[in-house]
């Protein structure tokens, strides 16, 4: 049986993706799980391959002209360029509107391959959402572009924290988000008993995919304390108890909240929960990179596709200076070749 084709896009080429991509793939480990081809300019890639003397086994790179081209040979990392050669020019460490447009044709070009049947999975290095509106992209980060492109409505960014570790759950913790990339300010305006119903119920399927069981979902409250019978914030009677007791009654979800946030993911490590529904970004975010940062796999939900991505950022910083951990990279490719398999 053949392996898993999967997509390794470079993400934005002035941070870290070509690097964590360039170890993640000499790592032998991701041979052996999937057949990677890397969406992106080759020269990015070699120079990447170059900057990490710590990589002892140096991958070669070899260019293609077409994902067809990509598995004809065993040696090398094929690597196909969607794009102009614009992104081999853009130096490292800054926003750079060549980037933004690199990292959105190299995700949509992966993404129309992947509809087509041509791959099985995605798996994205981060990218900058700066960049992108430099490049005159209006669109907030990755999961907006690909629910775009593959034509749903119905969708969120999740968290996913395998088993193991901080995490007794068996399947592992799920966390999905109501709203995404916005401000604060915007959040309360932005919730709606419908929105959070369908977050409920797009990571009720996934985690009873990934289990074979119903998971039992735990939803934040949004004010501290769960509102304090309304003295901080009506939203968790006017909304989000709505939400959760439809729920219960349209599809019989083993669903519990709201729940103040400041204990929700303890429990959840605990055991108690399999799932949570947190209202904003950071709500999530914060507490589930806090207890496994290398290991916390972004997983879009509501895709006709799997994609799947590490949770770090771009990391301008230190990129370029061999200085990246490829751990994030590989679990989210490992992750995404399980996704890959029937249930």
């Amino acid at each position: 049986m053949l392996l898993p084709r999967v997509a390794l896009t470079l993400g934005d080429v002035a941070g870290i993706g070509p690097e964590v991509v360039a170890k993640a793939v000499a790592d032998p480990r991701v041979r052996d799980w999937c057949r990677p081809v890397v969406v992106g300019h080759p020269e990015v890639l070699r120079k990447a391959v170059e900057s990490c003397p710590s990589v002892v086994e140096r991958p070669t790179v070899r260019a293609v002209n077409s994902l067809s081209d990509a598995w004809l040979a065993d040696a090398g990392i094929p690597c196909w360029n969607p794009g102009d050669d614009s992104a081999a020019e853009v130096p490292l460490g800054a926003n750079d509107a060549r980037a933004g447009r690199a990292a959105y044709t190299s995700l949509t070009a992966a993404t129309a391959a992947a509809l087509r049947g041509e791959l099985e999975a995605i798996t994205t290095a981060p990218l900058s959402k700066a960049a992108l509106h430099l490049a005159g992209l209006d669109y907030p980060g990755h999961t907006e572009i690909l629910a775009e492109q593959c034509g749903v409505s119905d969708y969120a960014m999740m968290l996913y924290l395998p088993p193991g570790g901080a995490v007794q759950a068996s399947a592992g913790l799920g966390v999905v988000h109501v709203t995404l990339h916005t401000s604060i300010r915007s959040v309360p305006d932005l919730l709606t008993v419908a929105g959070i119903r369908e977050k409920i119920g797009l990571i009720d399927r996934f985690m009873l995919r990934v289990s074979g069981k119903r998971p039992r979902i735990g939803v934040c409250a949004l004010n501290p304390h769960a509102g304090e019978e309304g003295l901080f914030g009506d939203e968790e009677a006017r909304l989000i108890a709505p939400a959760v007791a439809l729920a219960k009654a349209e599809a019989d979800s083993n669903v519990t909240g709201p729940v103040p946030a400041d204990t929700l993911i303890k429990r959840a490590c605990g055991g108690e929960f399999d799932a949570v529904v947190a209202m904003y970004h950071d709500q999530g975010h914060i507490a589930l990179k806090l207890i496994g940062f290398g290991r916390a796999v972004n997983v879009t939900l509501g895709l006709p596709i799997v994609r799947t991505s590490p949770s770090h950022g771009t990391a301008f910083d230190i990129a370029g200076r061999d200085m990246a951990d490829p751990a994030g990279m590989i679990e989210a490719i490992r992750v995404a070749v399980a996704l890959t398999r029937p249930t």
